[in-house]
């Protein structure tokens, strides 16, 4: 799976792009703020319809423009498939698989597969529950696309009861029966959404270990849920649990929350609130671990979930690479660059070719983004 061609209209800082890629590795150079970025962006939010950078569609709109599209060509089991997605708004964006309009996202999921690492993932065990959260829940729904259509369906459960508990005004004594009906539908939705978190981690810490270990050598990588239901689960030992004991445990859980989320006007427990944490030889990285410990295992975790979704799709994940390199030591480059399997389409952008060995570079396109006046442009370098 490569992407061989992709169109730009009114996109961040493109005013109109048409760039094929012929080859698997490519690398994009450029200054600060000229559009390399922009442009894997616009790659994987193809692919997953999600972008960490733009909080609402209309950010990625180019400035005093009123509409974006977003083409791409790849092959896939050596045919070509289209994907295009057009920004309006105020009306919902179009989507479009081989020209035929797509009116759930969970029909245009899965047609194809990338993994984004930039330098904010770099980041990833230092940031907060929430950036844990978001990174775990775009790699399930790239396997998963229905979980995306329950994280949405919990959401908006969590707040048609949020909106209940603010009209009860911290009155514990008052009538709040209507609870139950709202902790019954977070608790059924909830509880699928935590299983599945479960058992992803369960197999990416399989692929993850490995990785991990050519780079460590004698530390092991092991994975805990933070449950705010469960309690803390290590992800090895979730075969004991299902959505219906979850939800049982969720339940109860709510049950047990009731006057202090009456009183805070808030749901206290769920998937909204859980994280994930990452211990070095049972010892907790995000606390402990050097700079070095947990970038290592930043990288395992992205190579890891190409290798998932090779193992679950038959499909080769593209692999788009936001200026990472300048953030590694040499060891880590070299570990990267080494770790992508041949197989992968990889797009790397840089500000130049000093981090990469001259080896690398001898089957390597490379392009230089120049920003102009009014757009950005592509050239061969």
């Amino acid at each position: 799976m490569f992407i061989k061609n992709v169109q730009l209209r009114n996109f961040r800082n493109y005013s109109d792009l048409n760039l094929d890629f012929d080859a698997d590795k490519i690398l994009l150079t450029g200054k600060n703020a000229q559009g390399k970025t922009n442009l894997l962006e616009a790659i994987g939010y193809l692919a997953s319809l999600k972008t960490i950078k733009a909080k609402h569609d209309s950010e990625l709109i180019k400035w005093g423009e009123d509409f974006s599209k977003i083409k791409g060509v790849f092959t896939k089991n050596d045919s070509d498939t289209t994907l295009e997605i057009v920004l309006n708004p105020p009306k919902k964006k179009l989507l479009k698989v081989n020209e035929i309009k797509k009116n759930k996202t969970s029909e245009y999921l899965s047609n194809i597969f990338s993994v984004s690492f930039s330098t904010s993932d770099l980041a990833l065990l230092r940031g907060n529950p929430e950036d844990r959260r978001t990174w775990l829940d775009e790699a399930v729904s790239s396997l998963y696309p229905a979980h995306a259509d329950r994280i949405s369906k919990y959401n908006k459960i969590r707040t048609q009861k949020n909106n209940f508990l603010k009209s009860l005004g911290g009155n514990i004594n008052g009538e709040n029966a209507l609870l139950d009906v709202w902790n019954e539908q977070l608790a059924i939705t909830g509880s699928n959404i935590i299983l599945l978190r479960l058992n992803f981690l369960k197999e990416l810490l399989k692929y993850a270990r490995q990785k991990h270990s050519h780079i460590s050598l004698k530390e092991t990588l092991s994975i805990v849920y933070n449950s705010s239901i469960l309690e803390d689960v290590n992800v090895e030992d979730v075969s004991e649990w299902t959505s219906a004991k979850i939800a049982e445990k969720f339940y109860e859980r709510l049950d047990e929350k009731r006057n202090e989320e009456i009183i805070r006007a808030q749901s206290v427990v769920g998937p909204h609130r859980d994280d994930v944490s990452f211990f070095i030889d049972n010892i907790n990285s995000q606390k402990f671990a050097s700079q070095g410990q947990q970038r290592t295992i930043v990288l395992a975790l992205k190579l890891a979930e190409t290798e998932l979704i090779r193992s679950k799709t038959g499909y080769n994940a593209i692999l788009l690479l936001d200026d990472v390199l300048a953030e590694l030591d040499d060891i880590r480059q070299t570990y990267l660059l080494n770790g992508i399997e041949e197989r992968h389409q990889t797009i790397i952008t840089s500000v130049d070719t000093l981090h990469f060995d001259k080896r690398y570079l001898e089957n390597v396109k490379i392009y230089k983004i120049i920003q102009n006046e009014n757009s950005a442009d592509i050239i061969p370098a």
